[in-house]
């Protein structure tokens, strides 16, 4: 049975390969449904560009070309090979593109007949065998903050779609979970001068691994680069006290 019946959520993220710059596209959606056991061998598909930028990126012109380069491997992978797209790498003057597939047979041939579109672009593959989906969840995958600042960026998006004025000033509610009370109070102890103040501090009996809930909230700036800072700080003491940050939400400002 195919197990790819997901919702595709597509997102960016930058990382450093071998210490240079280098740029993520993946199917965050494909994380519900992995490692599909149906799909065990990666395709990678590796593309030198043709005029990069100096530090080995994309230019526009480029891009645009990859695009197309992409949408079309894409295509015809799915179509004549059943699979599934995982997600990109562009760094030092190469597009790769990362394919997972049941049975690596007769790929070949149909990259090929979709490189001759692209005759200006070299090319190289490879197949090797991923059964737990290793490429996907420890490279192409963000880092655990890169994820939450993705997420961060989401709500902003959506509340900014909904009308508000992200200039304003507002509460922002967070929550987190500890697994113990001292390790909760050790936190509280932490933040005792970020003047955030208690909501809730309570016990949640069905939970098991951390049944120490927190709820806090404060005033705050509603712009990336201030929730990404509040919201790391907060993530990144909890797991110093043996917690986890579960997320935040706010008040829809117009």
């Amino acid at each position: 049975m195919d197990q790819t019946n997901h919702e595709p959520d597509w997102e960016f993220h930058f990382r450093s390969i071998d210490n240079k710059p280098g740029s993520i596209a993946v199917d965050l959606g494909l994380a519900s449904v992995a490692p599909i056991t149906e799909k065990p061998h990666l395709l990678q598909v590796a593309v030198k560009m043709s005029n990069p930028r100096p530090d080995g990126l994309s230019s526009l012109q480029e891009t645009i070309v990859l695009q197309s380069l992409e949408d079309d491997l894409e295509e015809m992978l799915r179509s004549t090979c059943q699979a599934t797209y995982a997600g990109r790498l562009t760094s030092n003057g190469y597009r790769k593109v990362y394919f997972y597939l049941s049975e690596p047979n007769g790929y070949a041939e149909h990259i090929q007949q979709v490189m001759q579109n692209y005759s200006n672009h070299e090319y190289s593959h490879k197949v090797v065998k991923d059964a737990s989906w290793s490429r996907y969840f420890n490279f192409l995958y963000p880092e655990p903050e890169q994820l939450q600042s993705i997420k961060n960026r989401k709500v902003l998006e959506e509340l900014e779609s909904n009308g508000d004025d992200l200039s304003k000033e507002r509460q922002v509610d967070h929550w987190l979970y500890f697994k113990t009370k001292e390790d909760r109070e050790a936190f509280l102890e932490s933040i005792s001068k970020e003047n955030y103040a208690v909501v809730t501090s309570d016990f949640l009996a069905s939970s098991q691994d951390y049944p120490y809930r927190l709820h806090i909230n404060r005033t705050d700036k509603l712009n990336q680069l201030s929730i990404d800072k509040a919201v790391l700080y907060l993530q990144r003491l909890a797991q110093r006290h043996h917690g986890e940050y579960d997320g935040w939400e706010t008040s829809l400002e117009v």
